[in-house]
């Protein structure tokens, strides 16, 4: 497998996360981040790029949107072995993003809250999330795809016996947690606005 030449982290649990983003910026790895996960990263003196200045467009809808944009999503989604993905990623300015760290919004936690309003819950719905997280493990050849602070470690150390890169059965592995937690992150949406519907017959 490639290197890993760059990252995108954008994380609600940021447990562990100075530790990943010191390994990969001893790797050389360009960091694309946002929002809080910038911020942190930042403030342990690891240099990242800030999604919006790599796509050139500003977050938006008080945070709505940040991370879908094709720069974003091509760069995941190409396939590096395909002569006409690549072509047109060069023709469009699109790089590949070989790594993708993200977890959700807490939603469950949200609404675990008595007093948890409808409007509250439904802003809690992670939508950049799971699109990352999704195109990611669909490109489990070619992009890493990590959800969980407990892996960190594991690649990590992998990344140092290989030079730099991660290997696709490792990748592979990944990809199927990602599909596993979407799957429960929507069955969870669906559980919440299914009883909210009842008691509003």
């Amino acid at each position: 497998m490639p290197k890993i030449q760059r990252a995108l982290i954008s994380v609600t649990d940021k447990s562990g996360i100075e530790q990943l983003g010191n390994a990969l910026y001893a790797f050389n790895v360009e960091i694309l981040s946002t929002g809080g996960t910038a911020k942190a990263l930042s403030q342990s003196g690891i240099t990242i790029r800030e999604v919006s200045d790599f796509t050139g467009f500003p977050e938006m809808l008080d945070g709505r949107v940040k991370t879908l944009h094709p720069k974003v999503h091509g760069g995941i989604l190409g396939i590096r072995s395909n002569p006409k993905h690549v072509q047109a990623m060069q023709n469009h300015g699109i790089v590949p993003i070989d790594m993708v760290v993200v977890n959700l919004y807490a939603f469950e936690k949200t609404i675990a809250r008595s007093d948890c309003p409808l409007a509250e819950a439904i802003e809690n719905i992670d939508i950049g999330g799971p699109t990352l997280l999704r195109a990611a493990a669909k490109n489990y050849p070619f992009v890493t795809v990590i959800t969980e602070p407990r892996d960190y470690s594991e690649i990590i150390a992998e990344m140092e016996q290989s030079g730099g890169s991660v290997s696709e059965e490792t990748n592979f592995r990944l990809a199927c947690k990602v599909f596993r937690l979407t799957h429960e992150y929507d069955g969870a949406i669906t559980r919440y606005l299914e009883s909210v519907s009842q008691q509003c017959k």
